[in-house]
């Protein structure tokens, strides 16, 4: 009797390892792919050769615009964007939408700058709800497994794209 219940345990915790290992987060652009609402910033990632990047080991924070934001761009920009010759000004925008480290919503601070990696800074502003530069958060720390990515509703630009 011991014998079988003691082979029972241990089935038992060998099927809910594999369960929670099955169960393990995705990272940033595994993420934002089974979302369905990246479609547009996941093929700008991948047009713009930062796939490897973003799937590193970081950690990462992505300000990470909806389909909806790409949307709101004027007509064509993101077509342009997407065209090989635009590698370099699409890798820069979408660099500023990342800074390096796990920044939580608990960690920010009113006014408080944050270097992205594409070199220049972000404003984070809490007067009303919270704002990276002219994006609204929408939806806060989404935690993966190399980072955090934060849905803002504007795809915001550095100085020389806006």
């Amino acid at each position: 009797m011991f014998r079988k219940t003691l082979l029972t345990t241990i089935a038992a915790a060998t099927f809910a390892t594999g369960a929670i290992a099955g169960a393990a987060k995705k990272d940033i652009v595994d993420t934002a792919a089974s979302a369905g609402s990246f479609e547009t910033l996941v093929a700008a990632v991948q047009a713009a050769g930062l796939v490897d990047t973003l799937k590193g080991d970081g950690p990462f924070t992505v300000f990470a615009p909806t389909d909806a934001a790409f949307a709101a761009l004027p007509e064509g920009t993101v077509e342009t964007l997407l065209k090989p010759e635009n590698k370099d000004q699409l890798a820069a925008i979408l660099t500023y939408h990342v800074v390096p480290g796990k920044v939580m919503s608990t960690d920010l601070t009113d006014d408080m700058e944050a270097t992205t990696v594409q070199g220049e800074a972000v404003t984070i502003d809490l007067d009303n709800g919270v704002m990276v530069e002219e994006a609204t958060v929408v939806s806060a720390d989404i935690e993966t497994s190399n980072g955090v990515i934060h849905v803002i509703d504007k795809v915001i630009l550095p100085e020389g794209n806006s």
